[in-house]
């Protein structure tokens, strides 16, 4: 005969509350591989990194039309020999940059430009590779988090685009008069570059954190920090395009005194070319005093976010405007020892590097003040 049980008895299932599925039954099965994934985008943060360097070494050396063919699959493999070698400098001896400014370059000092821009081309052929394996691995395993499929074909997508504006880029310099890329190309390269890896961190930093840990935080979200940083994160993106535009056409290399420019607050040759819109994008003076123009602009509207940061109760938040506002001072310090030194390249690829190094805290600003991370309060 069956005992009438007690409504007040406990009922165990016999299984340890810890094996319970975290995050509920909807969720369960849909996360992913979040970590493995936030992972090895930091892998491809890495290499694009790598890429905008060893991409800054080949301006500053003047190797980005020693290549004066586009071949994505074939390209990997180098010259092995005297012949293909003696070849491809033929090519290279045919561009107006050899025949304008290079005219009785050797074989041997043809090889070092070579080898740069061929480093430049491997790391973009690596970023590809890498991509397609990650992805595609995550795929087939159904590790892909719910919502990230997307996201993560795009990332794919814009490295493919930017291996196309890069041949887009070297063309302009391979034929006409020019001895150089079009400053305007470059820009839109390096600005491509940098907003890949733009996305690459901040979806490494999305996945690093549970789903339902990021919504509960965005709730709790420092609006006003949110769109100063913003605004400075769009402020920053221009300044590395302007600084584009002054690597493009040398401009670095002359006004090297400072705080004026050759004696002057605005050159008066500012506004020469003809016609007018091209003094913003051509004219050396012009150029580099919007440079140094909007670097003074971005350092007091760093101040201004650092001031607002101040009393923000979140710890991780104060301490990023903090380290924005350090990275960004050193940056304007390198930007006016490399324009006083004539843009050598050991200063000039250390200002590079500074620019990656101010996105990426910009970002972490802006991140810490959209998805806030509890704190213990005392």
């Amino acid at each position: 005969m069956t005992k009438t049980r007690s409504i007040f008895e406990e009922v165990s299932t016999g299984k340890p509350a810890s094996d319970a599925p975290k995050g509920g039954l909807i969720d369960a099965g849909k996360s992913g591989a979040r970590r493995a994934i936030a992972v090895w985008l930091l892998v491809l943060f890495a290499l694009v990194a790598g890429m905008i360097l060893v991409g800054g070494m080949t301006r500053l050396t003047d190797s980005g039309l020693s290549i004066t063919e586009w071949k994505p699959v074939t390209g990997a493999i180098p010259p092995m020999n005297d012949a293909v070698w003696t070849e491809e400098f033929t090519k290279y001896q045919a561009t107006p940059e050899y025949q304008l400014q290079n005219k009785g370059m050797t074989l041997h000092e043809f090889k070092s430009i070579y080898w740069w821009e061929w480093g430049h081309r491997q790391l973009g052929r690596l970023v590809g590779l890498i991509w397609a394996l990650g992805f595609f691995y995550f795929l087939a395993r159904r590790q892909i988090p719910k919502g990230w499929t997307g996201r993560l074909v795009l990332v794919g997508a814009l490295g493919g685009l930017q291996g196309a504006i890069g041949w887009w880029m070297v063309s302009s310099g391979l034929s006409g008069r020019m001895v150089d890329v079009a400053s305007y190309r470059l820009a839109t390269h390096l600005g491509l570059a940098f907003i890949i890896l733009g996305v690459l961190v901040w979806y490494a930093w999305q996945l690093q954190r549970p789903e339902m840990e990021m919504f509960q935080a965005r709730r709790n979200q420092e609006k006003r920090l949110v769109t100063l940083s913003t605004i400075l994160l769009v402020l920053t993106f221009a300044q590395i395009l302007l600084g584009a535009l002054v690597a493009g056409i040398d401009a670095g290399r002359g006004y090297i005194d400072w705080p004026m420019m050759n004696g002057e607050f605005l050159p008066s040759e500012s506004f020469d070319y003809e016609p007018f819109w091209t003094n913003f994008f051509e004219n050396p003076a012009l150029v580099q005093f919007n440079h140094r123009l909007l670097g003074y602009g971005v350092f007091l509207f760093t101040l201004h976010l650092w001031f607002s940061s101040r009393s923000s109760a979140i710890l991780q938040t104060r301490r990023a405007a903090l380290i924005v506002l350090f990275v960004v001072l050193a940056q304007m310090v390198m930007g006016i020892a490399t324009v006083m030194h004539a843009a050598p390249w050991h200063l000039a690829i250390f200002h590079q590097i500074g620019a990656v190094i101010v996105i990426v805290s910009v970002l972490n600003v802006r991140f810490s003040a959209l998805y806030p991370r509890a704190q213990k309060l005392r």
